[in-house]
């Protein structure tokens, strides 16, 4: 197969993947917070609340209907792009993405048409549970997603059937429970929290700067950077799982993300900056932390976290043992049930090393011909480009240390200061709403670049995992997707920003009633009833007229 088809089917499903995880963040952030905001509106009874709830639900719609548009054209493409794959891990990798169709997205696909057109139409508490339903279903749509992902990345609960030559489900329990799986789904939906948070600040803070829309904008605010700072410093808890459960189920990740070219005695320090050098293998002025790599990735002060060269010295004796492993497939393939039990045995017993020996393919037909040098080039191939990994995990660490301190300031400002906020915090809040974007992308490329060579960790290699198609039939295709999601975008943009300088939308005659009912109660608290003292009423009136002008009047 021609390495520039599979660069390009790559290149392909990098652009889709990376286009449609432009959408999703603030798809699942949002919906939470959407719900948080109408349930204050239920609980208080205060049309400020509402107008709030459906202005930010009005952005939430436009970037939820191009978020299920670009994911449904990412997975049309595994069966064009990538039809061996689908093939081979199909019976595994296809059950997580049906229970999530069938379950998660028809959830919220259904009750996201009464969120929107319900509300003259549900009660209040009805809507709310139809915007917890929405919420719920779009994060639910994001764990089957990141369970069949995290399968990808760490192959637990099937095995490789020699007969069928496919990979057949044996647990569907520790697919589920896939400890990376887990790992993700927490990590990128808390990531996913920071994103609308940090959107709903900028815009908010845009909001102040204009003085418009000062009641929804301090609102928002509000619940924002409490939502927002939990997620910030959930995000970087669920991470530091997420590099523990990489340092025993993907070791050359973490070695190429932290550039250790050697093993380092324990407990391994953290290289806070660096300039990695594949082809010397090694990494020029480091800076380095003691200690706090070892903790992270071994929980421990006297394991050891092996380096890359150790890494592709195991990798190349696990090439060895998957020739052994292919050569009794082979077997098994050429004779059927007639396949002697040792042979059967033999595979048995390699089975698992298989998926090395294909890294062979690459420079020869049959592996069982490799020559000692194409053996020790399989090994390295297991090795990521390691400069492009360091630096985007280091980009995406740094983002997460700055939402909990832009967080943890708005709070501050927000809980005892009275909301008063400075303007040039305001103006860094606007300025910093691409941020969480550019860290949710990094921590994608970490995790997906980090993988390479394999399309499943240790099964499956990307170079065998594409379809027979043409250079110029991926070059067509990755042209008119780019133009398709460009144009896409140019409208999520331009709707985006429509409705934000628009505003919130103003239900007057909700308004009314509601102060009509407001302006009761206060009198029937303060004593300014129909019987109270003529000075008291005239005293309990005078701040609602400066504050609220255009009150009607309780009759």
């Amino acid at each position: 197969m021609e390495l520039d088809v599979v660069e390009l089917s790559r290149l392909q499903f990098a652009l889709t993947a990376m286009y449609h995880f432009l959408f999703v963040p603030l798809t699942l952030g949002l919906s939470i917070l959407v719900a948080i905001m109408e349930t204050v509106y239920v609980m208080t009874g205060r049309p400020i609340w509402r107008q709030i709830t459906k202005f930010w639900a009005s952005l939430f719609g436009i970037n939820f209907v191009l978020g299920v548009a670009t994911g449904i054209t990412m997975e049309f493409q595994f069966g064009m792009n990538w039809s061996y794959y689908s093939h081979y891990v199909g019976d595994v990798f296809g059950a997580p993405l049906a229970i999530e169709g069938l379950m998660a997205f028809f959830l919220e696909a259904t009750f996201v048409g009464l969120f929107f057109f319900g509300w003259d139409r549900l009660s209040k508490v009805q809507h709310l549970a139809t915007a917890w339903l929405v919420a719920i279903g779009s994060n639910f749509s994001a764990l089957w997603i990141l369970i069949a992902n995290g399968w990808m990345q760490h192959p637990v609960g099937a095995e490789f059937n020699p007969d069928t030559m496919r990979m057949e489900m044996t647990s569907f329990f520790d697919i589920m429970f896939n400890e990376v799986a887990q790992a993700k789904f927490v990590h990128t939906v808390s990531a996913g929290y920071v994103t609308a948070s940090v959107f709903v600040l900028g815009v908010s803070a845009w909001y102040l700067l204009k003085n418009r829309h000062i009641e929804l904008a301090c609102r928002s605010i509000t619940v924002a950077v409490s939502f927002g700072l939990a997620a910030a410093l959930s995000v970087v808890l669920l991470g530091d799982e997420s590099g523990y459960a990489a340092s025993h189920t993907q070791r050359m990740k973490l070695a190429a993300v932290e550039a250790m070219w050697e093993t380092h005695h324990a407990p391994a320090p953290f290289t806070a900056v660096g300039f990695p050098d594949q082809e010397a293998r090694e990494t020029h002025y480091a800076v380095e932390i003691p200690w706090v790599m070892g903790l992270i990735g071994t929980r421990s002060l006297n394991q050891e976290i092996p380096g890359i060269n150790d890494l592709v010295a195991e990798a190349e004796e696990r090439v060895r043992r998957g020739i052994i492993a292919y050569d009794a497939l082979m077997t098994i393939q050429a004779e059927g049930k007639d396949t002697p039990e040792n042979v059967r045995a033999v595979f048995d017993e390699t089975s698992m090393d298989l998926g090395f020996g294909m890294l062979l393919k690459r420079y020869v037909d049959d592996p069982r011909e490799a020559s000692e040098a194409q053996i020790e080039k399989a090994a390295w191939d297991t090795v990521p480009m390691v400069a492009p990994l360091f630096w985007a995990f280091r980009i995406m660490v740094g983002l997460g240390v700055l939402f909990i301190a832009v967080m943890l300031y708005f709070f501050w400002c927000s809980s005892f200061r009275g909301q008063q906020y400075p303007r040039w915090s305001l103006r860094a809040a606007v300025w910093m709403i691409p941020a969480p974007w550019i860290a949710a992308e990094a921590g994608w490329f970490v995790a997906e670049y980090g993988r390479q060579p394999w399309t499943v960790d240790g099964v499956l290699p990307t170079a065998m995992s594409a379809s027979h198609l043409s250079v110029l039939d991926l070059l067509i295709t990755l042209a008119l997707f780019t133009l398709f999601y460009t144009v896409l975008f140019i409208i999520e943009m331009g709707l985006m920003l429509k409705y934000i300088r628009k505003g919130p939308y103003q239900d007057v005659e909700e308004t009314e009633a509601w102060e009509e009912r407001h302006q009761n109660r206060l009198r029937a608290r303060d004593g300014n009833g129909p019987f109270a003292p003529a000075g008291a009423q005239a005293a309990s009136s005078v701040d609602d007229g400066a504050q609220r002008p255009n009150i009607t009047p309780a009759e």
